[in-house]
């Protein structure tokens, strides 16, 4: 069964937002990863490493995640791409089902595939202009 929750980019402030959402509506991150942790962040200015890559926090049977948009790597944030539907599915195959389905006649921004996360994932625009993600977890061995 597909879960959907919304995914959220910031210029900068994930952390300060994340925090007060976490004041707004309790709990604690689940997931909190900075640039400087992932496998170019070395590559970045250390002002741009401390950014965040990706938080998650748990409301209700929902997750609000979210990320820094962090230019030098060629992001650039603007009003319309700064919210996003992420929908996780429980196989590859699924993802990419749904992923197919939701860019006919739309665009793809990243085509669905593996990270260094451990995740299969892809993100894209449907025709109807509303942004997407979609992940699978890809089980440790």
């Amino acid at each position: 069964m597909a879960k959907i929750n919304p995914y959220l980019n910031f210029n900068g402030n994930t952390e300060e937002a994340f925090c007060f959402y976490k004041s707004v509506f309790g709990g604690e991150f689940i997931f909190l990863q900075r640039m400087k942790e992932t496998p170019e962040g070395d590559k970045l200015k250390p002002e741009e490493q401390e950014l965040i890559m990706h938080i998650a926090l748990p409301i209700g049977s929902n997750i609000l995640m979210g990320s820094d948009i962090v230019e030098s790597m060629g992001h650039k944030l603007r009003v319309g791409n700064n919210s996003f539907i992420s929908v996780s599915l429980e196989t590859e195959e699924e993802a990419d089902r749904i992923f197919n389905q939701l860019s006919a006649d739309g665009l793809v921004h990243m085509p669905l595939q593996k990270t260094f996360w451990d995740a299969y994932f892809g993100i894209l625009t449907d025709k109807y202009g509303i942004q997407w993600m979609v992940d699978c977890e890809i089980p440790k061995k």
